[in-house]
C-alpha cells in the first residue's frame, strides 16, 4: 500500500516525500483510514514503527488549514521530551500548510506560551499539567476541540495522570474523537480507558509489550555496580566504539554518578539526563545526542518513551527495570524504523527476579540471549552496603511473590531452630 492509497492529500504527501518515507508502516496502514473515518481508535504497535505519524497525518488532514478559531485538536503526552518530539513530527508533516501547532510543557515560564496561544493555534501538543495550568489562567478556549489524542496512554493512566485527565475531560467537548496510542496496553489500563471511549476500534499490529524483531537482546549476570561500570565502559569503548548509545538506570542519583564516571573513561562525549535536571539542560542534552555531538546519553526512564533518534545503535540497561513495559520502551530506543540494534541488560543477584518476570512476558521469538562477561573485565568485590541492599531487595521481591513468605530473618531462625531440635534428638 502507498500513502496515496490512504487518501493523504498532496501537501502532506510532499512532506512525507521530504522525510524519505516510501510506504506506510503497518500501524499507519491500519490506523489512518479508521481515524480519517472518525472512529475512536486504540492503537498498539511496537516502538519505532511510526505510531506518531499514524495519528498526526489524519489529525492534520481533519484540521486542513489555519482558521481564526480556538484549538481544534489536543494531543496529550506524559513528558516534556515527548511533547517536543511529537511537536516536531507535526511541524514536519505540516510544513506545506499554514496549520499552527504549539508545544505546552512545564519547566519554563507560562508567559511566552500564553502569548503564543493568544496569537492563535490549531493543534495543541502538551503535558496534562501544563495544559490545565494554562486553561485555568484563561489562555486556552476548549469549545472547538474535536479530537483528543493520548500518546503513551498506558504511562499517563498508570502513573498518576488520571486525576488530571479527568479534569481535562470535564472542560473539553463531550462530542469528540478519541485516539489512544502506545506500545503496551495492559488490561487495567483498558478498563480505565472505558471511562471516555465509546465503541473504540482496537488496532493491534503486534502483541502488546513486544520488542521489534530487529533488536538483538542480550543479558549478562554481573555481581555488583562497580563491575557493571567496568562492563559498560568495555562495551562503549571496545564493542560499540563508534556507535551512539543510551544507558538506562533506575534512579536520578545513578544517572548523575554513572554519567560522570563515563565522562572520565570513554570518548565521544557523555551527558546525564533525569527529572532533577533543568528543562533547558535536558532539551540541550537530547539535542546534542540527536545531532551526534555526544555519543552516549545516561538516563532514567524519562527518556525511555517516544524519543526517536534512529541513529541509536545500542541500549544498555545498567539496571533492570521493574516491569516488562518499561523494558520494552527502553530497548525500543534502538532498532527504530526497522534498523538493526542491540539491547544489552546487566543484572545483579537482586535483579534476577525482575529479569525473569520480563522474560516471561516476552514472546518466545524475542528471547534474551545469554552473553558471558569477558575475562578482561575486572570483577570487584561487593561492598557490605551493596550486599545488604541486594538482600533487602531480594527479600522484598519474595514477599511480594509469596504472601506466606516471612522474610529472610524468619527463614534463618526456622533453620537454626530445626538444627537445634535435631541436635537435641541425637543427644537423647
Amino acid at each position: 500500500m502507498t500513502f496515496e492509497e490512504l487518501k493523504i492529500t498532496r501537501q502532506f504527501l510532499n512532506a512525507i516525500d521530504d522525510c524519505g518515507y516510501s510506504a506506510p508502516s503497518p500501524i499507519q496502514e491500519k490506523a489512518i483510514p479508521r481515524i480519517s473515518a472518525g472512529q475512536d481508535v486504540i492503537g498498539i504497535a511496537q516502538t519505532g514503527t511510526g505510531k506518531t505519524a499514524a495519528f498526526a497525518l489524519p489529525v492534520l488532514q481533519k484540521v486542513k488549514y489555519a482558521q481564526d478559531l480556538p484549538p481544534r485538536a489536543l494531543v496529550l503526552v506524559p513528558t516534556k521530551e515527548l511533547a517536543m518530539q511529537v511537536y516536531e513530527v507535526f511541524i514536519t508533516l505540516a510544513k506545506y500548510t499554514d496549520i499552527r501547532c504549539i508545544a505546552l510543557y512545564g519547566g519554563v515560564g507560562p508567559k511566552t506560551q500564553l502569548e503564543k496561544l493568544s496569537n492563535g493555534v490549531d493543534i495543541i501538543i502538551g503535558t496534562p499539567g501544563r495544559f490545565l495550568d494554562l486553561y485555568l489562567r484563561g489562555g486556552i478556549v476548549t469549545k472547538k476541540i474535536k479530537t483528543m489524542v493520548l500518546d503513551e496512554c498506558d504511562r499517563m493512566m498508570d502513573m498518576g495522570f488520571m486525576p488530571q485527565l479527568r479534569n481535562i475531560l470535564e472542560v473539553i467537548p463531550t462530542k469528540r474523537q478519541n485516539l489512544l496510542f502506545s506500545a503496551t496496553f495492559p488490561e487495567r489500563v483498558e478498563r480505565l480507558s472505558e471511562e471516555f471511549l465509546l465503541w473504540p476500534t482496537k488496532i493491534e499490529v503486534s502483541p502488546q509489550a513486544t520488542p521489534v524483531a530487529s533488536v538483538k537482546q542480550l543479558k549478562t549476570p554481573v555481581p555488583n555496580i562497580r563491575t557493571k561500570l567496568h562492563f559498560v565502559s568495555y562495551l562503549l569503548e571496545e564493542v560499540y566504539k563508534e556507535d551512539r548509545a543510551l544507558v538506562f538506570v533506575r534512579t536520578k542519583e545513578q544517572a548523575e554518578q554513572i554519567s560522570k564516571y563515563l565522562e572520565r573513561t570513554i570518548s565521544g562525549g557523555v551527558r546525564g539526563m533525569h527529572s532533577n535536571k533543568a528543562q533547558n539542560t535536558r532539551l540541550h542534552s537530547m539535542s546534542l545526542f540527536r545531532e551526534g555531538a555526544i555519543r552516549v546519553l545516561v538516563s532514567t526512564d524519562v527518556a525511555s518513551r517516544g524519543i526517536d533518534v534512529p541513529e541509536t545503535k545500542v541500549v544498555i540497561n545498567c539496571t533492570v527495570p521493574t516491569n516488562s513495559a518499561d523494558y520494552v520502551h527502553r530497548i525500543g530506543r534502538t532498532g527504530r524504523a526497522f534498523r538493526e540494534g542491540v539491547a544489552h541488560t546487566l543484572y545483579d543477584p537482586s535483579e534476577k527476579m525482575y529479569l525473569s518476570a520480563i522474560e516471561s512476558h516476552l514472546p518466545s521469538k524475542n528471547e534474551i540471549i545469554d552473553s558471558p562477561m569477558p575475562d578482561s573485565i575486572p570483577i570487584e568485590e561487593t561492598p557490605p552496603w551493596e550486599a545488604k541492599q541486594m538482600a533487602k531487595d531480594i527479600d522484598y521481591q519474595k514477599r511480594k511473590a509469596d504472601p506466606n513468605y516471612k522474610g529472610a530473618f524468619h527463614e534463618k531462625k526456622r533453620k537454626e531452630s530445626g538444627k537445634s531440635g535435631d541436635s537435641r534428638r541425637r543427644r537423647k
